[in-house]
This record gives structure tokens, sequence and C-alpha cells, in this order.
């Protein structure tokens, strides 16, 4: 169990790949505590969880992470609770639709601040939990890393996607900044870029057949991915196997940028 007797916070734990995450964490034996906006859906997701292990192991708090007193209320309870923190995992994003032309300061403010802010937020607040915890080890440092979720199109800009595309470029440059302030505290950082991936948030846009043939056209492995498949390349990336990786970006795209 390769996270046995850890604590892990996911962000955007109600649905898709933040929801699939928490479970694999579970799974493999961290006391998962799931955060996002909406109660119902993270206390839905904890059931699903619990109900597949004998005691209680998945806890919610809802907050919204693009707000900083939320966040800090979520650090405090965080060492209240747990006492620690060893996985962080900044999965909480969303986007529109839009040419650059044509959106709206609002729209641009949302979509950077649920994908870029929430990340430099959660990391701030929690990563001081993190490496106050690994300031009280002695010998060996514990397993300890943060996994934030970027995107494809922090690699390769969408049309209609401006501020999502160099929001989630944000992160990958912000994944390598925090790497070299925190590797000092034996704490890991990556990224991990997810191309087209079945979730709720794509739910709307994989109804429309011409939409799924491009995809399958222009993706060597000629599908759209699962959220489970990201959730196994987060838990390596958080786990003590990937112990010699930091700073570094992971591209689970089906080969979309190969071809």
């Amino acid at each position: 169990m390769r996270f046995s007797q850890s604590v892990a916070v996911v962000t955007g734990a109600g649905s898709g790949i933040g929801k699939a995450t928490a479970q694999r964490l579970s799974d493999e034996g961290a006391s998962v505590l799931l955060v996002g906006r909406t109660k119902a859906k993270l206390k839905e997701a904890a059931a699903e969880i619990n109900a597949r292990h004998t005691r209680p192991v998945a806890d919610i708090f809802p907050a919204d992470v693009t707000d900083e007193e939320d966040v800090r209320e979520l650090a405090m309870y965080v060492k209240e609770k747990y006492q620690d923190l060893h996985i962080l995992i900044n999965n909480a994003g969303g986007s529109r639709s839009s040419k650059l032309l044509d959106t709206s300061e609002d729209d641009w403010d949302m979509v950077q601040h649920v994908n870029l802010k929430s990340v430099f937020l959660v990391s701030k607040h929690l990563g001081k939990v993190m490496v106050e915890g690994a300031s009280r080890e002695i010998g060996d440092l514990v397993n300890r890393a943060i996994v934030n979720v970027a995107s494809l199109s922090g690699h390769q800009a969408g049309a209609v996607i401006p501020h999502y595309s160099s929001a989630k470029a944000g992160v990958i440059s912000l994944t390598k900044s925090l790497a070299l302030e925190l590797a000092p505290a034996g704490i890991r950082v990556n990224s991990v870029s997810p191309g087209f991936i079945e979730t709720p948030l794509t739910e709307n846009g994989l109804q429309n057949e011409k939409f799924v043939k491009s995809i399958q056209r222009n993706t060597v492995l000629e599908r759209v991915g699962k959220a489970e498949e990201i959730s196994n390349v987060i838990s390596f990336a958080a786990s003590s196997e990937a112990s010699y990786m930091t700073g570094t970006d992971i591209l689970v795209d089906g080969g979309w940028l190969i071809k």
C-alpha cells in the first residue's frame, strides 16, 4: 500500500479526475480529505469511497479554493484534525469557450482564478502544513508530494480557450517554481497534463459526434481517456515510486501532441 498512514487532500474532488484520484489514494491506504464547492457532491463521493473500506477513510471540507479565507480555514482544519499532510492534489479547475477578442474581463478572471490562483493559494497554505510536518521528522523523510493537474491545453493553446490555455501553462510553470522552493523540505512537486478525458465537465462536448470523431482522428490511441487513467498517473507522481522526480510535467494525452 503506497500511501499507508498518509494524509491526502484533493481539491475538485466531487467528481471526475478529483474523485477518481481520491478513490485511488484511499484504496492504497491514505486518509483523504475531499475539497470542493458543492457539499452534496463531496458527501456523495466520500460515501462511495468509504463504502469500499471497513472504516471511514474519506472526509469532506466544502470550500472555494479561489478564496484565501476559505483556504486558510482548510489549512487550519487539516492541522487540527490530522496534525500533518503528506499528499496534496491541486485538481480544481474549469473553463468556458470564447475567442480572446470576445472574452469579458469577468470570464478571464474566473478561469484564471479557478485554474491558477487556486493552485497558488492552496499550495501556499497547505504547503506550510507540509513543511511544518517535514521539520518535525527525525531520520529519513517520509514521502511528501504535491501534484498539480494542468492540461494538454497548457502545451498547445486552444483557439476558443485562451484564458484556460494560459492558466494551465501557468500551472506548469508554477509547479517548477514550487518544486525549487520546497525541495529543501523534501517535498516533491510535479504536474500532470491530461488530454481529452471523459468527465462531467466534458460531458456536453462529448455528446457532439463530430467533436468526438475529431478527438479520435487526432489522437494516436484514437479514443477519449477516462478519469481513472489520469488518477493512475497522479497517484504514481504522488508516490515514493517517483522519489527522484520533481519539477516535471507528465503529459497524458493519448498521443495527441505527437500526431
